[in-house]
């Protein structure tokens, strides 16, 4: 564990207590929401992206640790285990370097050499290895047996070859060596598979490739392993073969005889037949693990920017789901998200009932005080937008295109028949995109991320890791933003440090049962809900309007006793201290300095209280399309255009243009500079004004470029 500790310390640049504390904590079950807000003390102050990299190194050390605690085990149960070999395991370092060990002892399946070991060879194998043969056929003459299936010299000395290959394969230094050629030379190399070229159009930049596979791009090598998967591709990762051989001979043969012949032999089959295979099968693995953490990387940075976009805040919405045959479902929705009406209009082809669409949403507006309309940006979404901009108001109305990616699913969800049980999918999926607009982050945890249509390649990475890193995004950003206890939805409150779905249900029947939460500490008389939820949840959970002036801000309960003796010293009421801007110059923080409240709590506390509940997500902007665009026809070279972030992936990031096609602004028109990652640069909803250099109406794609261009304010 120290050893762990050293290294996890020395390559996260921390002090190793930071981490030890870190791990305590989360070994007694707090979240790592919880940590980085109010374990400041206890950690130094490390953020929740180095909670979570410890918690990643730490899990993944508890997994190494398992694995040698297995291998020691069998190893005993074998009567094989010495010290030295217990010593060895024991200091592993890596999981390759266990198995590395390992092998040697490992329960063989019936192998070439096991074969040849059951028909007397081993002896002639050893003598081989030893290279003290001058005459090969007259030392195999004595192992030539019928019965065992060694019918002449060939057979003996391809038998003791196989005993001898095996034998090289299982030495930790060949291993390593090889290991190392693979790791830093390399080549991924893709060949179209014969008869597949029209078939697999798409994969043709791929038909004949080859890189350096640890330098690969993430998002090449996750499309060649695609290629491969869907049958399209055929997929090679090695060093040269040749130099490799050569490497392992001369360290292997010493003398010049006919028994180094055959040791050179049983070198080149190792090498060829099981070391290559093995180690072709770590680097595939290891290069795919790479590409994962890189692409589920991006996906959590969009994801986090998206869950975190400005919402309008409380407005009175008419939301828009827009469509052409089937018309565009309208609903009202209160400053609350709550719906008031739901209707229907039919102002595009087929129907073009335009003067009746227009009329009933101008009735709409005045009738329900709407202040703001959300329109869907799928299908006909332009359209509808461009008819908006037509109508005139009676009071100031801002029309904003909203991302309706995964409206569909949650329309069809569980979650949304609960909450709408009368009403089809079609007014549910107005109801999110109006919701959305109010509230991004409050309406996207009802949605799986990967429904969200952020991300690259997330159908292709290991799933199990992309819902974790998904999970904790979600986690991260609803505890960072705060969550109202009395209008949370259950989703919403399943995200919450310490609650989970089965008790964010236990807190809603309790509050439609009992109404509205007074006070934080009433959390207790939720079912379930005991000490350590309650802790972990309470800081996160405002409550406007209750019993404690305190339940509306980031203050934990367990700190109100500090805020009550700030309060005590300044000789005014709590009230009096939140909002107070000169709180902080008139306290010496020291004096409130308790065992386990320390100076980083302190002056947290007198943050909040400056400002409390403040939202971290930065200012609603609105944003107009130029509306002389309206399909890609509308574009050409050297036009300079306005457009939004939509998604952003290692090779660049796609721009929405108020049309139906996506537009690739690729990573090396970013920027006048080199551009290694596209999130330094750009962040999802950004505003940004772009140059067209390319567009291809066959393929309906679109280049940008941002190299020269004025970026307004």
């Amino acid at each position: 564990m120290n050893s762990f500790i050293n290294q996890t310390a020395s390559s996260l640049n921390v002090a190793n207590w930071q981490i030890e504390n870190s791990i305590e904590l989360l070994d007694g079950g707090a979240t790592i929401p919880f940590i980085a807000r109010y374990r400041k003390e206890r950690t130094g102050e490390l953020t929740d992206v180095d909670l979570l990299e410890i918690q990643k190194l730490y899990d993944r050390h508890l997994a190494l640790e398992e694995r040698k605690k297995a291998i020691l085990n069998s190893l005993e149960e074998l009567n094989l285990l010495t010290e030295d070999l217990r010593n060895k395991i024991t200091e592993a370092k890596t999981m390759a370097e266990v198995e590395d060990i390992y092998l040697p002892f490992k329960p063989k399946r019936k192998t070439r050499a096991v074969i040849a070991r059951e028909k007397g060879l081993e002896p002639l194998a050893k003598m081989i290895m030893a290279e003290n043969i001058e005459n090969i056929d007259f030392a195999a003459q004595k192992y030539i047996n019928e019965k065992k299936g060694v019918s002449n010299i060939e057979d003996a000395c391809a038998g003791a070859r196989d005993i001898i290959a095996e034998w090289i394969s299982e030495r930790q230094w060949v291993r390593q060596k090889l290991r190392t050629q693979f790791n830093r030379f390399a080549s991924i190399t893709s060949k179209v598979v014969k008869g597949k070229d029209e078939d697999g159009h798409k994969y043709r930049s791929w038909f004949d490739w080859s890189e350096n596979a640890v330098k690969a791009p993430s998002h090449r090598i996750l499309a060649l392993f695609r290629g491969e998967k869907d049958g399209f591709l055929k997929i090679k990762i090695e060093p040269d073969k040749e130099t490799a051989i050569e490497q392992i001979k001369s360290g292997l043969i010493k003398l010049q005889n006919e028994s180094s012949d055959q040791k050179g032999l049983a070198i080149s089959d190792s090498i060829n037949r099981l070391i290559f295979p093995s180690l072709e099968t770590e680097i595939r693995s290891l290069i795919k693990e790479k590409a994962d953490e890189s692409s589920i990387e991006v996906f959590g940075d969009n994801l986090r920017q998206l869950l975190l976009a400005p919402p309008l805040g409380q407005k009175r919405v008419l939301a828009i789901d827009p469509g052409f045959r089937t018309g565009c479902k309208v609903v009202c929705l209160d400053k609350n998200g709550k719906l008031l009406h739901n209707d229907n209009i039919y102002p595009h082809p087929p129907q073009r009932e335009t003067t009746m669409a227009m009329k009933k949403i101008n009735n709409l507006v005045d009738s329900h005080n709407i202040e703001a309309i959300a329109i869907g940006n799928g299908t006909a979404g332009r359209e509808t937008e461009l008819l908006i901009e037509r109508m005139k108001f009676n009071r100031d109305i801002i029309a904003i295109s909203v991302n309706e990616d995964g409206a569909s699913v949650y329309s069809a969800s569980a979650a949304a028949r609960e909450e709408f049980p009368e009403y089809d999918i079609t007014v549910r999926g107005a109801i999110s995109i109006g919701r959305r607009l109010l509230d991004p982050l409050a309406e996207l945890v009802k949605i799986d991320p990967k429904s969200i249509g952020v991300g690259q390649y997330q159908h292709d990475v290991n799933q199990k890791l992309l819902k974790q890193s998904l999970q904790s995004t979600v986690e991260i950003c609803v505890n960072k933003v705060g969550v109202n206890l009395n209008t949370a939805s259950k989703e919403l409150l399943s995200y919450v440090s310490g609650i989970g779905p089965k008790l964010a249900a236990q807190i809603i029947d309790y509050r439609n049962l009992n109404g509205e939460f007074k006070n934080r500490q009433e959390l207790m008389n939720v079912a379930g809900l005991g000490k350590k939820a309650f802790e972990q949840s309470a800081g996160f959970l405002r409550i406007k309007g209750g019993d404690n002036i305190l339940d509306t801000t980031a203050v934990h309960p367990e700190n109100y006793h500090v805020v009550k003796k700030i309060a005590k010293a300044q000789k005014v009421k709590l009230e009096e201290l939140i909002g107070n801007r000169n709180l902080r110059s008139s306290i010496d923080v020291d004096s409130f300095k308790t065992e386990g409240v320390g100076n980083i709590t302190i002056v947290d506390i007198l943050d909040e209280l400056e400002k409390p509940g403040r939202d971290p997500r930065s200012k609603f902007k609105t944003f107009k399309f130029d509306s002389s665009i309206k399909t890609i026809n509308n574009l050409s070279p050297g036009m300079v255009v306005a457009g939004t972030v939509t998604n952003i992936t290692a090779f660049g990031a796609f721009i929405n243009l108020g049309i139906k096609d996506s537009a690739l602004l690729h990573k090396s028109q970013i920027a006048d500079e080199y551009v290694s990652n596209p999130s330094d640069h750009l962040r999802i909803n950004q505003q940004v004004m772009v140059k067209v250099i390319e567009v291809d109406l066959d393929r309906k794609r679109i280049g940008l470029s941002m190299k020269g261009v004025v970026q307004t304010p």
